[in-house]
């Protein structure tokens, strides 16, 4: 739900952006909403993506969707879950964010509706994993390599948790 004036806030941190890089982002995101033919500003969702989102609305009108939850839909996830014995999502940085409207928060909210495990693995693990009490993540994995991915993928295969 985060608006376009938020976008820098709330997201280029997870992304490595120090307060400096936030502030020159907002300057930026003000700019150019101000050459848009409509105002994205106070317009929830449209801080997605960056701002991504709430240009493309003010600019072409595009309807403003969650996208993991469009993605997943049309994916066929849910029904494809069904046939399997566990899911694996990942995230760049594990963060409470990620539980919010992101791939992971709604892979993992449709895993616990169906009764199946999710495991994750991520670049960076910054979750507080109070957080994930009650979701179905049986595993959180780092993995910023080739080699750590393989491994990752290894372990989750043989029910190691971790």
């Amino acid at each position: 739900v985060t608006p376009f004036e938020d976008a820098a806030r709330v997201f280029a941190p997870q992304k490595g952006a120090d307060p400096a890089a936030v502030a020159r982002l907002e300057e930026r995101l003000e700019r150019f909403a101000a050459t848009l033919p409509r105002d994205p500003r106070g317009v929830p969702m449209s801080g997605c993506a960056g701002g991504l989102s709430g240009g493309l609305w003010a600019a072409f009108g595009a309807e403003l969707r969650p996208g993991a939850e469009y993605v997943l839909d049309l994916l066929g996830f849910e029904r494809r879950l069904g046939e399997a014995a566990a899911a694996i999502s990942g995230e760049g940085r594990l963060d409470a964010q990620s539980l919010e409207g992101k791939a992971v928060g709604s892979v993992a909210a449709i895993c616990a509706r169906a009764g199946k495990d999710l495991h994750l693995v991520v670049g960076d693990d910054a979750l507080d994993h109070d957080l994930i009490a009650g979701l179905p993540i049986r595993s959180v994995r780092e993995a910023g390599t080739v080699e750590e991915l393989a491994a990752a993928g290894r372990a989750i295969g043989s029910g190691a948790r971790g």
